[in-house]
């Protein structure tokens, strides 16, 4: 039976753990012996995890791959991936070798801009919050030197703040929406203090503006937080090539290409072949922000957002064949870092960095945006070819086959088995079940 507690924070982390597996598990030593089995034996490394984050109790652990041969801008890359999903690692590897002598992945950062609001509500006359506001801004930003100094001496910093009148959505609604730059940080600390500093000089001077009435003098901050959608933090990547140069095997260059693009044109206008279309790019996109100490949530909040500023969910990704040339392209916001937060603390982010040349967040960008790109490309070509379930089903077979314990006598069994036979999940089943009927 469950029950509540008092001071669960507080307890150690042993007696988190006995509460835990005495009040919700029936076989509590079974339970405390798969956590304890999953922490890491070296006592720095492990208690470094446990401070990420509250109430920790164990880890849990991803796989982490490398997919090898990424031509980007002419230098070769190996990307490290966290993912848990089978042939996402393959069909990446597969795409960079696909690209590597056709010219390889291009990308240009088109911007880098961060976005930051504070919200408010004024319920007097506009044209006086306007003119309080052109007075105030120099303020605004001088007020936040001592927070923007470091930024600002690296080429960063406060870009601009507009005041937003959103009155006819919600009354009395105003927003300072303020643009920032930087650099190789994320950045979201640094945004916050400017914004709250931002909403305390806004009240204080507001305080002070003889036009105001008492009541407009006082103005309400609702809440001062930066924006996960960045939709001017834009990068782009592409491949191109000869479409005679697409052929592979009996399918030749020309019909590949124009059922490649028509499979492309259908996710631009089905939001429900859209959905599944993007999420294989995120596949790509995901496993290289997880691998590099980045926030997905936000990435992916902020990449669907996108996917849907035209009023419709649509294509992340675009195709079309001008002149006997095919061209794949994928435009996307990317709001990433390279310093800060984990990218700094976890031994597994540092690596990967580091095998990523150590890259300034604008190249982090152009990497994520070719993984995500390179594994849309993959899973269209499987689509419209032999079918997304060949490969991704060979793939998945050594999870089903862990699933019913097979031993390794058992794997290589029927590994060699299904290199002939179509996989599924009954099939693997029925084969492992007759395997161990014959023995």
């Amino acid at each position: 039976m469950s029950k509540s507690i008092s001071g669960f924070s507080k307890l150690s982390k042993s007696k988190k753990i006995d509460w835990i597996v005495n009040t919700y598990f029936s076989n509590s030593e079974a339970a405390k012996r798969i956590l304890k089995q999953y922490w890491n034996t070296d006592e720095k490394i492990q208690q470094l995890h446990d401070e990420f984050i509250e109430n920790t109790i164990s880890n849990y652990y991803l796989p982490l791959g490398v997919a090898p041969n990424f031509s980007i801008n002419g230098k070769l890359y190996t990307i490290p991936m966290v993912i848990e999903e089978s042939s996402v690692v393959a069909a990446a590897s597969k795409a960079a070798k696909f690209w590597l002598d056709r010219g390889g992945f291009k990308t240009t950062v088109v911007s880098t801009t961060k976005i930051g609001q504070v919200h408010f509500m004024f319920h007097g006359d506009p044209n006086k919050l306007q003119t309080f506001f052109k007075q105030v801004k120099p303020k605004l930003i001088g007020d936040t030197k001592a927070i923007t100094k470091n930024m600002e001496s690296r080429g960063g910093g406060i870009i601009d703040i507009v005041l937003r009148n959103k009155t006819q959505e919600i009354p009395g609604y105003y927003q300072l929406h303020a643009s920032f730059e930087t650099l190789d940080a994320m950045g979201a600390n640094f945004i916050n203090s400017c914004l709250e500093q931002f909403a305390e000089t806004f009240k204080r001077e507001a305080l002070l503006f003889d036009s105001f009435s008492e009541d407009e003098k006082n103005i309400q901050i609702v809440m001062s937080i930066l924006s996960n959608y960045v939709p001017e933090c834009l990068v782009r990547a592409e491949v191109s090539c000869k479409v005679e140069d697409l052929q592979e095997g009996k399918v030749s260059g020309e019909a590949f290409a124009q059922k490649f693009v028509q499979a492309v044109n259908i996710a631009e206008i089905e939001p429900y072949r859209a959905v599944t279309h993007n999420k294989g790019i995120m596949n790509g996109i995901d496993a290289v922000v997880l691998a590099t100490g980045n926030d997905f949530r936000a990435i992916e909040a902020c990449v669907h957002a996108y996917a849907s500023r035209k009023g419709r969910y649509a294509s992340l990704t675009h195709a079309k064949i001008e002149n006997g040339i095919f061209t794949f392209w994928i435009e996307i916001p990317l709001a990433l870092g390279t310093v800060g937060g984990l990218t700094g603390l976890h031994p597994l982010v540092k690596l990967a960095l580091e095998l990523l040349h150590h890259p300034s967040a604008k190249e982090l960008m152009q990497v994520v945006a070719v993984a995500g790109l390179a594994q849309n490309f993959a899973a269209l070509r499987s689509l419209t070819t032999t079918g997304i379930q060949q490969g991704h089903m060979k793939m998945h077979l050594m999870n089903i086959l862990n699933q019913f314990e097979a031993s390794e006598d058992e794997k290589l069994n029927l590994t060699k088995h299904f290199e002939n036979h179509t996989v599924s999940h009954s099939a693997v089943v029925e084969a492992l079940k007759v395997l161990r009927a014959n023995k």
